[in-house]
């Protein structure tokens, strides 16, 4: 799956994660760092099943939970328009 950020959309890595900014609206979002690992992954053309089994490894949880967290987190970035996918 191949995911890019809406194009109003700029991302910036903080020390705690990541904030969105969609520059249009004013509107912002912040993702806790695992989240902001998921989207740069997302966004270096990862696949998804790949990010959810390197998160289930990093945090030692089950790897049909990381999957579903992570399938998660990309929808919740597709509902609020951040992503195109």
């Amino acid at each position: 799956m191949s995911v890019r950020l809406h194009p109003d959309v700029v991302a910036t890595d903080t020390d705690d994660g990541t904030v969105l900014l969609n520059e249009r609206t004013g509107r912002y979002w912040q993702l806790n760092s695992t989240g902001g690992q998921i989207l740069r992954r997302l966004l270096d053309g990862h696949e998804a099943a790949r990010i959810a089994a390197d998160v289930a490894d990093r945090h030692r949880i089950d790897p049909h939970r990381a999957e579903l967290d992570v399938t998660a987190v990309i929808e919740q970035l597709r509902a609020a328009q951040l992503v195109i996918a």
